[in-house]
C-alpha cells in the first residue's frame, strides 16, 4: 500500500467510527507501521500521545468525508484529506491555508441536500463524488462560484470552530460523564446543545441586567400554548454559530444533521395558536422588545400520532424522558396557588381561607433575538405539592397515602388537552388555566415592584404607573382569569379602591381572538367556579353587574341585547363567558385576520362593537422568517440573498426587491433548483420513513394542519377520487403526475376527524397499489405532523392547499409559510389567504368557490347537498364509491358516518365549492406543465410575502396596544464592557 494512501477501511462507515475518535489503547484500525515509513508525519515514531478528551481529532487518522449519502466533502483548510491526495498534515493548519480555506467554503452553506449542489459551489467546495463512494478532489471555484458564496450566518473563524470543540469535550467529559468508548449519539446531542446553551447563557444575563438598568414597559405574553418544536438548530442560527457548530462537528468525525434529529419537538401546542405564540416570541426578541412568554410546562405535550391500519393511535408525548438541555428549573422563584376554600367578608376586607394550596415551580428557557445579544425568557409553570399536602387530612397511619395523593396537585401541568378550535369543559382544564394566570400574576407584579436588578425587596408600593410599565396579551380565552385574578390581588391584596383597579386592569390587559367557531368558544358553568374559584366568581359577577348597568343606562328597554351581552349566560347551566369577560376587561381587541377582525366586528362582537369600537382592532398574523426560511430553506435563502443582500432576514419586506428579477433566466433557475433539491431530500425521507417510493419530478401537493370538518381535507379527497377515476378511465391519456400529502391530527375525541384520517389513508391505499395508476398519483398521508416535520415538508411543497369554507379560519399561518418557501397557493378567499392574494395579485394564486357572502346568502336559502350530487357525475362517482365500500372492501359500511354527514349535515358545505374547485386543480394542472412560467409566479409569490413576517405583526402590536417602540440597539455582548 502506498505511504501516501489512507486504508479503505478508514473510510468511516458510522460517524462515530473509532478510526476518528482516538482512544487510549490502539484501535484495529490504526493504520499499520509497515505501511508508513518512519520519516512520514504518520509514524509511529512520531506519533504524538493520544488526548485522553472524550472527542479530539486524532493526530493519527483526519476525517473523511462519509461514503454516506447526507455526509459532506470539505475543500482544503487543514481539517480533512482528500483521498486522492494523500493524508492531511498534523497539526493546525497554517494561518494562510485557513484563510484561503474560509475563502473556498460558502458561508451559507445549502443544508437540504448538504451541500452538494454541483455547479452553485455552495457545498464545502467539493463538485460532487467519485464512481467509488469516496469524496471527490475539490475543483478550483470560478468567479461566478465565488460571488454565489452569499452569506447570511457568517464565516466561522477557526478560534470559534477551536472554543467550540473545547466546549464540547468538556461537556462531554463533565456534564454528561462519558467518553468515546460508551456516548450514544444521544450524548453527542446533548453535548453540542449545552456548547451552544453556553453561548446563550452570558447574552441572557445581561439582557436582563439590560432591561433592570433601564426598566423599560414589560410585555408579558400569556398562552396555554407554546408550540416551539426543536430549539438547537434555531439558537445557532440566531447566534451566527451553525458554521463554526458544523465545522467543529465535522472535525470530531460526527454530522451536525444527525445530531439535530435526535433533537425531540418541544410539543406544548396544538397547532396554530401554539405555533404563533412561538413565533412571536422569536420576534419579540429580534425587535429587543422586553417581552415574557408564561405558559405551562406539560409533562406531555400532544401526542404522537401512529397510523395502524389506516386509523390514528394516540402515544404519549414523554419528551421530557432524557431531559430538556435548554430549561433552568428556578425553585427559588416557586409560588403558591390557591383552589378551593371560601370567601369571608371581613372589615378589614374579602379574604379567600380554607384553600388547598398547589406550588408553581418555574422553568426557564432562553429565547434568543437574531444577532443582536438580546436574550428574552420563556417561563413556564410546574406543578408541585407542597410538602404537607394531604397531611393533615389523614391519621399517621396514612401516611403512605397522603404522599400518593400528591399527584392529584401535580397532575395539573401533566398534559396538554389536545383540542383544537373545541371547548370541552373539564375541571382539570379550568385548572390549568388559573394555574398559569395565578403564578404568572404573581410573578408580574413582584417584577413590578422591583426595579432594581438582583434586588427582590419591593421598591414600589404604587399601582398608579402599572399599566405604564406592564403589559398583558391574552393569547385567545385560555388565560381570561387574570381579568378577575388581577382585581383580587389589587383589591383584596393591594387594597387598591374597586374602580381605580378595574381602570389599571383594563389599561394592563389586551385580547386577541382566534376563532369564530362557536363550539371553541369557552363558556365554563357557574357551578365549577363556585367550587374552585369561590372569590373570583363574586368578582366576575360585580364585574358583569357594572357593564351591564352601562349597557342598560345607554341602551334603555333593550332586555335581549342585556342578555346577548352579559358575561353570565342564563339557562339550565348557567355559564360564563369568557370571551365577552375578556372583552369588558380589555382596552384592546384583535383579530388575526383583516376579514377575521371584520366578522369578529360585525358578528361575534358585534353588540360589543357598538359599545367601543375605538377597543377593536386587527393584527394580521405572520411567521418568523428565521425559522421558516433561514433555518429550514438555507438554499432559498441563499439564492435570495444572493440577489438582495442580507437585510430580509430581520426586514422581510425587501423581499420586494424579487420583483426586479422577474425574468430573469439565471434567477427562475436557480429558484427551480432549489426546489426540486428540496423535493429530492424530501423523496428521500419519505422512503426511508414510510416506505414508499414516490416520483419526485411530481407535483408535490400538500395539505398539512389540523385535522378538522371546517379544513375541509374532504374536499381534498374528493379531488383525489376524481382524479384517480380520470386516470383509470383513460390510463393512455397524459397527466400532471402529482404527490398528493395530507398531514395532521385530530383530536383524540374527535369521531369524524378519526374518520377523516382513515378516509385518507384508504384511498391511499387502493391508489398507491394500482398498477393502471402508477407514478401518476399518488395520496400519502403524513403520520405525526409536528414543527420538525413542517420544516422538511414546506420547502419541498409545490401546491399549498388552503380550502377552508370562507369565514371559518380565523388566519391560518401554514399559508405564510408555504408562499415564503415558493409553492404557490390554491384556496378560498378565507382568513390570511384575502390579503395574500391582494398582495400577490389574486391571478398569481389560485382561488376558487364561495366568498363569505356568498356562504351566508346559501345559509339564508338553505344548502342542500342532494342538488349537487345529483347534478354532478363525477362528484356522485366519488361519493357512490366511498359510500359501496370501493376503499374498504373488508368493511363496506366503514365510511357510513362520513357520508352521511355529507349528504345531510355538512355545516362546512364541501359540495357546494366541489365544481370550483375540480375546474381550478385543472389550471394548476396547466400551469405546472410550464415550468417557467410557474417558477415566474412563484417567484412573485415569495416577493409578496414581506407583510407575513410575525416581526411586523409584533411592531403592530408593540406600537398600537402595548405602547412601546421595537429597539434596535445591540446589547454589548457579553466579552465586551457594558455602556
Amino acid at each position: 500500500m502506498s505511504c501516501h494512501t489512507i486504508p479503505v477501511t478508514s473510510l468511516h462507515p458510522h460517524p462515530l467510527t473509532p478510526s476518528l475518535v482516538p482512544s487510549h489503547r490502539p484501535h484495529p484500525f490504526t493504520p499499520s507501521p509497515h505501511t508508513v515509513p518512519s520519516h512520514h508525519p504518520l509514524s509511529p515514531h512520531t506519533v504524538p500521545i493520544p488526548s485522553l478528551h472524550p472527542l479530539t481529532p486524532s493526530p493519527r487518522t483526519v476525517p473523511v468525508p462519509s461514503a454516506q449519502p447526507g455526509a459532506r466533502g470539505r475543500a482544503g483548510g487543514g481539517a480533512a484529506a482528500s483521498p486522492h491526495r494523500g493524508p492531511a498534515r498534523s497539526g493546525p493548519a497554517s494561518p494562510r491555508r485557513a484563510e484561503e480555506a474560509q475563502a473556498r467554503r460558502p458561508r451559507l452553506r445549502q443544508r437540504q441536500g448538504r451541500g452538494r449542489e454541483e455547479g452553485r459551489g455552495r457545498g464545502r467546495g467539493w463538485k460532487g463524488t467519485d464512481p467509488g463512494g469516496g469524496a471527490a478532489m475539490a475543483a478550483p471555484l470560478s468567479d461566478g462560484e465565488k460571488r454565489k458564496q452569499i452569506s447570511v450566518r457568517g464565516i466561522a473563524g477557526l478560534g470559534d470552530v477551536a472554543e467550540v470543540r473545547k466546549s464540547f469535550n468538556r461537556h462531554l467529559h463533565f456534564t454528561l460523564v462519558k467518553d468515546r468508548n460508551v456516548a450514544t449519539p444521544r450524548d453527542y446531542f446533548f453535548a453540542l446543545a449545552h456548547t451552544v446553551r453556553d453561548h446563550l447563557v452570558g447574552r441572557w444575563i445581561r439582557t436582563q441586567q439590560h432591561y433592570y438598568e433601564r426598566d423599560p414597559k414589560r410585555i408579558y405574553y400569556l398562552s396555554l400554548e407554546f408550540y416551539m418544536g426543536r430549539t438547537l438548530q434555531n439558537t445557532m442560527v440566531n447566534l451566527g454559530l451553525q458554521n463554526a457548530c458544523d465545522e467543529a462537528i465535522y472535525q470530531l468525525g460526527l454530522d451536525l444533521e444527525e445530531l439535530e434529529e435526535i433533537e425531540e419537538d418541544a410539543g406544548l401546542g396544538n397547532g396554530g395558536l401554539g405555533r404563533l405564540a412561538a413565533c412571536f416570541l422569536d420576534s419579540m426578541a429580534t425587535l429587543g422588545l422586553a417581552a415574557y412568554g408564561y405558559g405551562i410546562r406539560y409533562e406531555f405535550g400532544i401526542f404522537n400520532q401512529k397510523i395502524v391500519d389506516g386509523w390514528q393511535v394516540e402515544e404519549a408525548d414523554d419528551w421530557l424522558r432524557y431531559g430538556n438541555p435548554w430549561e433552568k428549573a428556578r425553585p427559588e422563584y416557586m409560588l403558591p396557588v390557591h383552589f378551593y376554600g371560601r370567601v369571608e367578608h371581613t372589615p378589614e376586607g374579602v379574604k379567600w381561607v380554607d384553600t388547598q394550596v398547589v406550588l408553581a415551580m418555574p422553568y426557564d428557557t432562553p429565547v434568543p433575538g437574531y444577532k443582536n445579544n438580546t436574550v428574552n425568557t420563556m417561563r413556564l409553570w410546574s406543578a408541585k405539592a407542597p410538602n404537607d399536602f394531604n397531611l393533615q387530612e389523614f391519621n399517621v397511619g396514612d401516611y403512605i397515602e397522603a404522599v400518593l395523593d400528591r399527584n392529584l396537585a401535580e397532575n395539573i401541568s401533566r398534559v396538554l388537552y389536545p383540542n383544537d378550535n373545541f371547548f370541552e369543559g373539564k375541571e382539570l382544564r379550568l385548572k390549568q388555566e388559573y394555574f398559569v394566570v395565578a403564578a404568572t400574576l404573581q410573578d408580574i407584579i413582584r417584577r413590578f415592584k422591583s426595579s432594581k436588578f438582583g434586588c427582590r425587596d419591593p421598591v414600589r408600593t404604587s399601582f398608579e404607573t402599572f399599566p405604564d410599565k406592564v403589559a398583558i396579551q391574552l393569547n385567545d380565552t385560555h388565560p381570561a382569569l387574570s381579568i378577575p385574578e388581577l382585581m383580587r390581588i389589587l383589591v383584596d391584596v393591594e387594597k387598591v379602591d374597586w374602580d381605580k383597579a378595574w381602570e389599571i386592569t383594563k389599561r394592563t390587559c389586551a385580547y386577541t381572538n382566534h376563532t369564530v367557531l362557536p363550539e371553541a368558544l369557552e363558556r365554563w358553568p357557574v357551578s365549577m367556579f363556585e367550587k374552585l374559584l369561590p372569590r373570583h366568581l363574586e368578582i366576575i359577577y360585580a364585574l358583569n353587574q357594572m357593564h351591564l348597568d352601562r349597557v342598560a343606562a345607554l341602551y334603555p328597554g333593550d332586555v335581549d341585547r342585556l342578555r346577548r351581552m352579559s358575561v353570565i349566560e342564563e339557562g339550565d347551566c348557567k355559564r360564563i363567558n369568557m370571551a365577552h369577560l375578556c372583552v369588558i376587561g380589555s382596552h384592546a381587541v384583535n383579530g388575526v385576520a383583516r376579514i377575521h377582525s371584520d366578522i369578529v366586528k360585525n358578528s361575534v362582537f358585534k353588540d360589543f362593537y357598538e359599545l367601543e369600537p375605538e377597543k377593536f382592532q386587527n393584527k394580521t398574523n405572520g411567521i418568523t422568517p428565521r425559522r421558516w426560511l433561514l433555518l429550514c430553506n438555507p438554499g432559498l435563502a441563499d439564492v435570495i440573498a444572493e440577489k438582495i443582500g442580507e437585510g430580509f432576514v430581520t426586514d422581510l419586506s425587501q423581499l420586494k426587491k424579487l420583483l426586479d428579477f422577474i425574468d430573469n433566466e439565471m434567477f427562475i433557475r436557480d429558484v427551480a433548483k432549489v426546489k426540486q433539491e428540496n423535493k429530492l431530500k424530501f423523496s428521500a425521507y419519505l422512503e426511508e420513513q414510510y416506505k414508499v417510493k414516490i416520483n419526485p419530478s411530481s407535483m408535490f401537493d400538500v395539505q398539512v394542519k389540523r385535522i378538522h370538518e371546517y379544513k375541509r381535507q374532504l374536499l381534498n379527497c374528493l379531488h383525489a377520487i376524481t382524479l384517480y377515476n380520470r386516470i383509470r378511465s383513460d390510463p393512455s391519456k397524459s397527466f400532471v403526475p402529482r404527490t398528493i400529502m395530507i398531514g395532521g391530527k385530530a383530536a383524540p375525541g374527535y369521531h369524524m376527524a378519526k374518520m377523516i384520517i382513515k378516509l385518507i389513508t384508504s384511498i391511499g391505499e387502493v391508489v398507491n397499489n394500482d398498477p393502471y395508476v402508477g407514478d401518476k398519483l399518488k395520496v400519502i398521508f403524513l403520520e405525526n405532523y409536528r414543527v420538525s416535520l413542517a420544516e422538511k415538508v414546506i420547502p419541498a411543497a409545490d401546491l399549498s392547499q388552503q380550502i377552508s369554507t370562507a369565514g371559518t379560519e380565523a388566519s391560518g399561518t401554514g399559508n405564510m409559510k408555504f408562499m415564503l418557501n415558493g409553492a404557490l397557493t390554491i384556496g378560498t378567499m378565507d382568513g390570511a389567504n384575502v390579503e395574500m392574494a391582494e398582495e400577490a395579485g389574486e391571478e398569481n394564486l389560485f382561488i376558487f368557490g364561495m366568498r363569505v357572502e356568498d356562504v351566508e346568502a346559501l345559509d339564508r336559502k338553505g344548502y342542500n347537498a342532494l342538488e349537487y350530487y345529483e347534478r354532478l357525475p363525477e362528484l356522485r362517482q366519488a361519493i357512490d364509491q366511498i359510500s359501496s365500500g370501493f376503499f374498504s372492501p373488508r368493511d363496506p359500511g366503514c365510511f357510513r358516518d362520513v357520508v352521511n354527514m355529507l349528504m345531510h349535515h355538512d355545516r362546512f358545505k364541501v359540495f357546494a365549492d366541489y365544481e370550483a374547485y375540480i375546474k381550478c386543480q385543472g389550471q394548476v394542472d396547466q400551469l405546472f406543465m410550464d415550468p417557467r412560467e410557474w417558477t415566474k409566479k412563484v417567484i412573485r409569490n415569495i416577493a409578496c410575502s414581506g407583510k407575513f413576517s410575525s416581526d411586523r405583526t409584533i411592531t403592530e402590536y408593540a406600537q398600537e396596544i402595548w405602547g412601546v417602540e421595537p429597539s434596535s440597539t445591540k446589547i454589548p455582548p457579553p466579552n465586551l464592557p457594558r455602556d
